[in-house]
């Protein structure tokens, strides 16, 4: 792999700090405050449904998750505002906006390995100011020779960053939690990528099929791809 690598992209969420944790933390709280109008795993399921209603029109991260939030609640209580509930919904929101950045371990030293070695990419979806504050709160920004935040993670936004960066799809390795965002569309146009699974991944991002492809490999850390890509 490192005879043909020029251009390495790093997932954010969960591959470089933690994210999801806080948005399952945040969901049971949502749920505690309409307990009393139904069972828990069904608020939960109504307010899942609702986000990937929403995915095509706020995207991906916390303020459509946020939206969401308020609409289950209209959904759940049948337009019967609550200003309590809804005030008490959009703290939530505010509260995982202003959540500490916690790297992953390992991550730091494997930047600082690679940094000079091969060009580094951020390459995320999500909210493109609240993506831009944890960069920042990471400390990691230096070590990136770009910053690709993007609405979706689709073949031809993975196209349109090659593009950008001058790169070859063979040149080109993507590092990240998830085999759909982080993996498949990357395999699918030449480029080599490898999964790093999170402990906690939200269900949207899971696929039942394995993997098998000669660009495609598996770690359980991002530490175990520095002999891959050291000599």
């Amino acid at each position: 792999m490192k005879n043909q690598i020029t251009v390495i992209a790093f997932d954010a969420d969960d591959t470089l700090w933690v994210n999801e944790p806080y948005f399952r933390e945040t969901e049971e709280q949502f749920a505690g405050l309409l307990e009393d109008f139904m069972p828990r795993h069904s608020i939960l399921a109504e307010l899942y449904k609702t986000e990937i209603a929403n995915l095509p029109l706020y995207g991906y991260g916390i303020k459509g998750f946020v939206l969401s939030m308020m609409e289950t609640v209209l959904n759940i209580t049948l337009g019967k505002i609550d200003p309590i509930i809804m005030g008490k919904a959009i703290e939530l929101g505010k509260e995982m906006l202003n959540k500490p950045v916690v790297l992953l371990e390992g991550v730091e030293d494997v930047l600082k390995t690679l940094h000079g070695q091969y060009r580094l990419v951020v390459a995320t979806k999500g909210d493109l100011l609240d993506q831009q504050r944890k960069l920042t709160k990471s400390g990691l920004d230096h070590y990136f020779h770009h910053i690709e935040i993007m609405s979706a993670k689709q073949e031809s936004d993975y196209r349109k960053l090659l593009k950008h960066l001058d790169c070859k799809p063979e040149e080109f390795l993507m590092l990240g939690n998830s085999l759909k965002s982080d993996v498949l569309p990357v395999l699918n146009i030449g480029g080599h990528a490898v999964h790093i699974p999170f402990h906690t991944t939200w269900i949207h991002e899971s696929i039942e099929h394995t993997i098998e492809h000669e660009n495609f490999y598996q770690m359980e850390s991002l530490s175990e791809v520095l002999p891959k890509l050291i000599e």
